[in-house]
């Protein structure tokens, strides 16, 4: 077979390729394209990462507040607005269950039975949630609340459970 001067010697046409044959130096043009199409997305990526820092470097930088010991007097003035606040404050001394008929005879001077002993703990309910227990004192002919433990996540008590006979 002669060889043509458009062709090289030792290249053979590729008959499945349909167009000219790649040449040796044409992957090396594909790599350099890549690369330098690479290389101009990387320049303009950190030109763009210097304008945001140039634009973070004018921003106003954040000041700490410095937190001093105590109440802040905005707090304080805060804690005035609640001064008027209405908790209804409940004080269970024991329970017992009763008739009607029971209660109908009620009258002055009747002694009620409660569960609880003397000297027994009373529960401190505030808006129907038990918090505390304490105990009963009188205190200028006053009757009192010591509050000796307060209650951890106290449940809410619309009414008090019934007790069980």
């Amino acid at each position: 077979m002669a060889q043509t001067p458009s062709q090289p010697a030792g290249d053979a046409p590729d008959p499945s390729a349909g167009g000219p044959t790649p040449q040796p130096g044409d992957t090396q043009k594909a790599v350099d394209d890549a690369l330098r199409s690479a290389m101009e997305s990387v320049s303009g990526l950190q030109a763009e990462v210097n304008e945001a820092a140039g634009s973070a470097e004018s921003a106003t930088p954040f000041e700490m507040r410095a937190f001093a010991q105590g109440v802040p007097a905005a707090t304080a003035r805060g804690i005035d607005v609640l001064a008027e606040v209405d908790l209804n404050v409940s004080i269970e001394l024991g329970r017992t269950q009763m008739l009607v008929e029971d209660v109908l005879r009620l009258e002055e001077g009747v002694v009620i039975e409660l569960d609880k002993l003397a000297g027994d703990p009373v529960d401190v309910y505030v808006n129907g949630r038990h918090v505390a227990r304490g105990e009963v004192l009188v205190l200028n002919d006053n009757f009192c609340v010591r509050v000796s433990e307060i209650v951890e996540g106290g449940a809410k008590v619309e009414t008090p459970p019934p007790l069980t006979p």
